[in-house]
């Protein structure tokens, strides 16, 4: 069984080089599932030509806006084309609350609303395998703060693996998620500037020297990484790209 890994949004929260936020959609051929669904996914959805009611499952990697905050157009989007699909959305401890109050934030009443369709919310526990469709995918905690615990996540479609970093400084449970993965989703947020809560080009080079993973492919590239891009040693995804494992 082959797997299509979609970048729809690749970029860091604070769109450097006009890229949108976090969002990947994997797909078997039959059930699709998103990792994050930053606050600018529904645009790259729609930019994308990929319908939102066919979005079944999605995983959050922690909650902050660029990873998360695309959740409550996606519920509305459905709403009012009249989706009928169930929607499962699965993450960190708080992640039905954090949406409501996004929701209500944003939209007042929206989380009243009765909808044909029904969203359910199942909470990760670190290293506790979530069956999610097709899929099934166990998390790894990692050292991001948002309120939250924060995961890297590792997915298994039948033969296939993919790893994916979210946002985390360096910790070994990145090794731990990737190992021997055929796929591994890695934060740069910088090139070789370490920042706290972030991952730099060089460290993940570095630690990944002699890890047995299959590809790596870089996202939430910040402007520094982006002028820099020509000295890569690994792979940069853009928006748009396409990888079939």
């Amino acid at each position: 069984m082959g797997v299509d890994v979609r970048f729809l949004g690749s970029g860091d929260a604070f769109g450097s080089g006009g890229r949108l936020q976090a969002c990947i959609l994997l797909s078997d051929g039959g059930q699709s599932l998103l990792l994050d669904c930053g606050a600018t996914s529904l645009v790259a959805m729609k930019r994308a030509g990929v319908v939102p009611a066919t979005i079944e499952h999605v995983a959050i990697t922690h909650l902050h806006g660029d990873h998360f905050g695309g959740l409550p157009y996606l519920v509305l989007d459905g709403q009012f084309s009249r989706r009928e699909r169930p929607l499962v959305v699965v993450g960190p401890r708080g992640v039905e609350q954090r949406t409501r109050e996004l929701m209500e934030a944003s939209f007042p009443g929206s989380t009243a609303v009765d909808r044909r369709f029904p969203v359910e919310f199942v909470e990760f526990e670190a290293g506790s395998r979530v069956d999610v469709g097709a899929a099934s995918i166990t998390p790894f905690e990692v050292d991001h703060a948002s309120g939250a615990p924060a995961f890297a996540l590792r997915v298994e479609y039948g033969d296939r693996s993919i790893a994916y970093s979210g946002d985390t400084a360096w910790t070994a449970a990145l090794l731990e998620a990737s190992r021997d993965a055929d796929l591994f989703i890695c934060e740069a947020y910088f090139f070789e500037r370490s920042v706290k809560f972030h991952l730099d080009h060089e460290t993940a080079l570095r630690q990944l020297a002699d890890h047995p993973v299959g590809r790596v492919i870089l996202t939430h590239a910040s402007a520094d990484v982006l002028e820099r891009r020509q000295e890569l040693k690994f792979e940069l995804a853009d928006d748009g790209t396409l990888i079939r494992l």
